[in-house]
């Protein structure tokens, strides 16, 4: 099915313009999280968090006020989607033979007697649990991208792994950056990395890796089909020829996240924006990162190999 006709568009003379913006993003990014950081979930730092719903709205700064005269000084406390659901989090798990879960109910009582609570979520997770979790995430994604390396090496060529690796660690890296930079931009845009998020992470490595298979596939075959034609001009057109599908795949797959973003309630959104940014990064990676560092590579292999002969 296409949804263009035979297209001519000359990506790779664009190939450098996107070298430049795509350097310009993860700057940014990085640089959102060295000045602004990223927020871990509980799932990751431990302690005890809990969402209440309040029966009228309070503001964020009453709340951690009450929390702060409570003794939980450095509790992470925010909207978490309605203006009356209140995330709260906080590194302790139990202070002495109380829950901290009963203290902060009773201070939420004791400080707002005419504004009933309700919970709507409650975690706890110890700090050894959270910290496995944090290298159990970091080994799952090296041993996905080592892999992904090692199966495109084999199918292609060394060269090919090589540049569908530096896409995918250029999809995670503008994730995570945007990650950063948006994250309380919103009510809505609670951005905090959690087991959803590295599962996000995760897909976005598969599906970045299935798109550049694809366009990669279509090089191969067409290499034998175009021999006298020049290494530049194949990927051009093996780009232009799996276009369509690129769209109609990668359009099918956002609309489906966008109805879960909007609709999919505060649980399911961090992971649904993550997954919409990693499929628009991963289609354009595909092509302006993945392709290009190919003909960039075969380009400068090439130039070395002349310049031996002559010397």
């Amino acid at each position: 099915m296409r949804i263009l006709g035979q297209t001519k568009i000359d990506f790779m003379g664009l190939r450098r313009t996107f070298f430049v913006v795509s350097l310009i993003i993860i700057m940014v990014g990085m640089g959102s999280i060295v000045l602004k950081g990223l927020e871990f979930g509980i799932d990751f730092v431990g302690g005890t968090e809990l969402v209440v719903e309040f029966e009228e709205a309070v503001p964020v700064g009453d709340i951690r006020s009450a929390m702060t005269d409570a003794g939980f000084d450095q509790a992470v406390i925010r909207t978490f989607g309605a203006p009356q659901d209140i995330l709260i989090r906080t590194i302790e798990m139990d202070r002495e033979d109380e829950r901290v879960r009963d203290i902060i109910l009773s201070v939420l009582a004791e400080r707002f007697p005419d504004n009933e609570t309700i919970v709507l979520r409650e975690d706890s997770i110890g700090p050894t649990i959270g910290a496995e979790l944090r290298r159990d995430a970091t080994t799952a994604i090296i041993v996905a991208l080592l892999a992904i390396l090692g199966y495109i090496a084999m199918r292609f060529k060394f060269v090919y792994g090589m540049g569908a690796v530096a896409a995918i660690f250029h999809d995670v890296l503008v994730a995570v950056g945007l990650l950063s930079l948006l994250h309380g931009a919103s009510p809505y845009l609670n951005l905090e990395i959690s087991q959803h998020i590295i599962a996000a992470f995760l897909t976005i490595i598969g599906l970045s890796v299935n798109d550049t298979v694809v366009v990669f596939d279509r090089i191969r075959e067409n290499l034998k089909l175009y021999r006298s034609w020049s290494l530049y001009d194949v990927i051009n057109k093996s780009i232009n020829d799996t276009l369509s599908r690129t769209i109609i795949t990668s359009g099918t797959v956002l609309i489906v996240l966008i109805i879960l973003f909007v609709f999919g309630g505060e649980v399911t959104r961090g992971f649904a924006f993550t997954l919409i940014i990693g499929v628009m990064i991963g289609t354009y990676s595909s092509i302006y990162i993945a392709s290009a560092l190919v003909i960039e590579w075969v380009n400068r292999a090439q130039a070395k190999a002349k310049a031996a002969k002559v010397s």
